[in-house]
């Protein structure tokens, strides 16, 4: 399967990223099929250095299928290259999990128990 993800350069504690298209078998930073842009998370966001994108390499491999990491497909909203991906967060995730139950998920498992002990 075809991804566009990133591929991390530079040195320690500065990264730099390239944009490539590559086989999603195939090692982070290791063989790819072509790089189609770069981005340096370093630089303030009103920069235009920060990102730099080959528009129409891009829409070409998305033609062909490729798709997108979760931070890739960011960037290509964000550029309007393609749609800007949903919103994934997830507002409990600091919720320790045996609190994050709702009154909603507790009601099914006190049925589901009177029911084994039937049998």
């Amino acid at each position: 399967m075809l991804k566009l993800r990133l591929s991390r350069g530079g040195t320690k504690k500065r990264p730099v990223y390239k944009v490539v298209v590559a086989d999603s078998r195939f090692a982070r930073d290791g063989r790819f099929i072509e790089k189609v842009g770069f981005f340096n998370p370093l630089l303030p966001k009103d920069k235009k250095e920060r990102v730099g994108l080959e528009a129409e390499r891009i829409k070409y491999w998305l033609g062909q299928g490729a798709q997108p990491t979760t931070r890739v497909a960011r960037i290509l909203g964000e550029n309007e290259l393609m749609e800007m991906p949903a919103n994934g967060n997830n507002p409990k995730k600091a919720v320790p999990k045996k609190d994050r139950k709702k009154d909603g998920d507790e009601a099914p498992k006190a049925e589901a128990a009177p029911a084994e002990e039937k049998k």
